[in-house]
């Protein structure tokens, strides 16, 4: 018997990649708020559009206002997802400026 969701029909994830920036924020992260975040990055990482672009930028802004985390991302052109430092946990840590 197979699963409601085979290997060859589940979505297919994005590579999520964190640069420095982002390495940095998370390492001041409780293990609860790392947790919400990274229920964040894997929504991402199913659908990289899920957040609003950024006018005049390449940049995507998302928000999970239920977890109270914001994600601010970009998409290469092979489709992994960049969070390059603007992440965060609303409860912790304020939002840096872009």
């Amino acid at each position: 018997m197979s699963s409601p969701v085979s290997p060859e029909h589940a979505p297919r994830r994005s590579q999520v990649v964190l640069v420095e920036p982002a390495l940095s924020q998370l390492a001041k992260f409780t293990a609860a708020e790392t947790h919400r975040l990274d229920r964040a990055i894997v929504a991402i990482s199913v659908n990289p559009e899920l957040g609003t672009p950024v006018p005049d930028t390449l940049l995507r802004d998302y928000v999970d206002d239920i977890d109270g985390v914001r994600v601010i991302y970009y998409v290469t052109a092979l489709r992994p997802a960049v969070i390059s430092g603007l992440c965060g946990v609303v409860a912790a840590q304020s939002f840096a400026a872009v």
